[in-house]
């Protein structure tokens, strides 16, 4: 039965390609989404985005706030609350300076793309509105890279609140991707008083959903998504709230998951080691359109 599976129909010649060692791996870019989780009934809703069909790169897809990591991200020291960047640096597996880069990205992307942002003007504190023609004047300035998250930081006063992030789960584009990405998926509770809103020029919907119901479309083929899209959301239905979904961050594997491609009676086959539903098999024969799960 055909899933929401996001499967670009150019991979199977580009994992061909691959295999013949034609093609040229690109090295993988930083990035960290956000999964924003809203309580309600019976339990907590997540915030999705879908892509523009005119994208090049998931088009279509539903998938959360996020991005990859500036340059600057990590080029000088921020207000930093919570676990400090060296325990960061342990839990998502990097350097202590990528550690702040990727922990930055998470939060200025969740700005930059939902409008929410994981700041405060003390460490116990976090901003309750970010509405007004001031602050668009300061997200466009971020996402015109013409304002650093550390410059906005430091105008604003405002002081990262890392402990509002659980790391959950890290995947990397596979390697026949012409755009690969090394990223890093973290939950966080939507703060109270802040709302969501489509701020971003790559998306044209937004939803709250809950995991189960994400799923279920997903699993009749109403929504489009990428296999780590689905692997989270599978992964947080049995939480009753926010709270229960972060707690469990703790303890998550953080072991990165990259798709495998190899060769076997005839067929490519596609996989993601621990993943098994989202395997693909596709004749080796070039053209013949064969392909199944």
């Amino acid at each position: 039965m055909p899933t929401g599976q996001w499967y670009p129909p150019e991979w199977p010649e580009r994992i061909r390609a691959l295999a013949a060692g034609e093609l040229d791996v690109v090295p993988p870019r930083r990035a960290a989404t956000v999964v924003l989780l809203r309580d309600g009934v019976p339990g907590p809703a997540v915030h999705m985005l879908r892509r523009r069909a005119s994208m090049a790169f998931a088009a279509g897809a539903y998938v959360y706030p996020g991005g990859g990591v500036d340059p600057r991200d990590d080029d000088r020291l921020v207000g930093w609350a919570g676990p400090g960047r060296e325990t960061w640096a342990r839990r998502l597996g990097v350097a202590t300076e990528e550690a702040q880069a990727i922990v930055c990205a998470a939060v200025r992307e969740t700005y930059e793309e939902a409008g929410v942002l994981l700041a405060g003007e003390s460490v116990d504190t976090v901003v309750g509105d970010t509405t007004g023609d001031d602050w668009e004047a300061d997200r466009a300035a971020l996402v015109a890279h013409e304002l650093s998250f550390a410059e906005f930081l430091d105008k604003r006063r405002l002081t990262l609140r890392s402990d509002l992030l659980g790391a959950w789960a890290r995947w990397i584009t596979p390697e026949f991707e012409p755009r690969r990405y090394d990223t890093w998926f973290f939950v966080a509770a939507l703060p109270a008083g802040q709302r969501t809103r489509n701020a971003s020029t790559e998306a044209d919907h937004t939803v709250w959903i809950r995991p189960a119901e994400a799923t279920a479309a997903y699993d009749a083929g109403d929504l489009l998504m990428m296999p780590p899209t689905v692997s989270t959301l599978r992964a947080l239905e049995p939480y009753g709230s926010a709270a229960e979904a972060l707690a469990a961050a703790e303890h998550r594997d953080l072991e990165p998951v990259l798709a495998r491609a190899r060769m076997e009676g005839g067929e490519l086959v596609l996989s993601w080691p621990g993943h098994d539903e989202f395997t693909k098999r596709v004749s080796s024969t070039p053209h013949d359109g064969g392909e199944r799960r």
